[in-house]
């Protein structure tokens, strides 16, 4: 393993969650530094299909921060500064469906957001206010490579859905899952806000795909959720997701220039003026 005082380049972000704590042979480690403070971990940067890859883990390199104590904002500016433009957030998750158990992947297309305390935008200074278009959360062209590439060893991927965010580190309690699940929404998740609406603030492309590790509680076919429960489904299906991922980044459309780009998520600053120049 190498260390760089200087970014490399990477077209492509993966943030790891819950148990996944590295996704690349041989990396080149880059220390970055941001507005907010240093991202959850160094970043790892190296080659996946022919594509220049670079990896985050979440909740750091142990682990040791809470979903409400992610530094989301340095996280994602930090993944923009050495270049990337689209980034795969994989997480775990509890089902809100009985049909959905362990081991199923999800790759919603709406999120809800039920988390407090954390901090929710980059543009908190002094200067011209930045509201950004959230109507649509992920990247289509992300979700369509991402459902496209479903497999034998994946299993069919569930196309669509809703991952409602809830605060952490606790679980829900068997009411507030019932809530949810009464609402219509289909998995449970803790990272999911304000990761995906700050990427769209730095005009990134991010998709996300959830593997299911529980029924929630109160979910027909749930009991209590256990964390080490949860990390062990996630083991369990861990090789399924590097190898989904594998798949996604060779086949995900060739990245364009800031200037050439074409996709909704990337041009969700046009027209705004900004009171902080980007990386």
């Amino acid at each position: 393993m190498t260390t760089s005082a200087a970014p490399d380049r990477a077209d492509i972000g993966i943030i790891g969650g819950t148990g996944f704590y590295s996704f690349l042979d041989d990396p080149q480690v880059v220390e970055v530094d941001t507005p907010f403070g240093r991202p959850s971990a160094p970043i790892s940067i190296g080659e996946v299909g022919g594509r220049s890859v670079a990896f985050l883990p979440r909740h750091g390199e142990r682990h040791q921060f809470a979903p409400h104590r992610v530094n989301y904002r340095a996280n994602l500016w930090a993944l923009r500064s050495v270049g990337v433009r689209q980034v795969l957030g994989p997480c775990a998750v509890g089902s809100l469906k009985p049909e959905h158990g362990p081991g199923t992947f999800v790759v919603p297309d709406q999120v809800v957001d039920r988390t407090w305390g954390r901090e929710h935008t980059v543009y908190d200074t002094e200067g011209p206010v930045v509201h950004v278009g959230f109507a649509d959360p992920y990247c289509p062209r992300g979700r369509a490579t991402l459902l496209n590439n479903a497999s034998p060893e994946t299993g069919v991927l569930v196309d669509g859905g809703t991952l409602v965010v809830i605060n952490g580190p606790r679980f829900s309690s068997r009411a507030e899952s019932q809530w949810h699940a009464a609402a219509g929404w289909s998995v449970v998740g803790m990272t999911g806000v304000p990761e995906s609406s700050i990427a769209r603030e730095l005009a990134m492309c991010y998709s996300t795909v959830c593997l299911v590790t529980d029924h929630d509680a109160g979910v027909e076919g749930g009991e209590s959720v256990s964390h080490v429960e949860v990390v062990r489904q996630f083991g369990a299906n861990i090789d399924r997701l590097k190898s989904l991922l594998r798949d996604v980044i060779s086949t995900l459309p060739e990245p364009e220039t800031d200037e050439e780009a074409t996709c909704a998520c990337r041009r969700a600053l046009d027209g705004i003026e900004l009171p902080i120049t980007l990386p």
